[in-house]
């Protein structure tokens, strides 16, 4: 779990990173050819970090310290969840093991939506620029608006 959390908080911490030199860097700027590359590994760490190494910890987590196997079935609270087959009311059988998996897949997801999300506020960077400019209005020696009316 210790490594889960940390691979975790390390990839948000490599994440965030982008936001402060997206705001540095100025919209438009050609990109210079050791740029590119470094550039392109570190997005490159980035997926392999989330998409291989926290699913990763996640599924060893689950295996290991939860005993979630495929032998062990999921009633949920109060058997919510039992399945006809052992007297209860759900329709079909979930073990453990298909929980760790969809929380698996529910981890592929999230990075994926955070990722696109990511990609859309980068290429919108020079329209939040331009609108932060429009609203600048100039203004006279005592702080007044300089705008004609009519």
């Amino acid at each position: 779990m210790v490594a889960l959390i940390t691979a975790l908080l390390i990839g948000i911490g490599l994440t965030a990173l982008v936001v402060p030199f997206a705001k540095r860097r100025p919209v438009g700027t050609p990109l210079t050819w050791g740029e590119a590359m470094v550039a392109s590994v570190y997005t490159f760490f980035l997926f392999v970090w989330f998409y291989g190494i926290i699913p990763h910890l996640w599924l060893t987590w689950a295996d290991n310290e939860l005993n979630w196997r495929p032998d062990k079935l999921l009633f949920g609270p109060g058997d919510v969840v039992k399945p006809q087959a052992l007297g209860g009311w759900f329709p079909f059988t979930i073990s453990y093991q298909t929980l760790r998996d969809l929380i698996a897949v529910l981890i592929y997801v999230v990075f994926l939506g955070a990722q696109i999300g990511l990609w859309i506020w980068w290429q919108k960077r020079d329209k939040r620029a331009a609108a932060a400019t429009a609203e600048i209005v100039a203004t006279s020696d005592y702080g007044r608006p300089l705008v004609r009316k009519g």
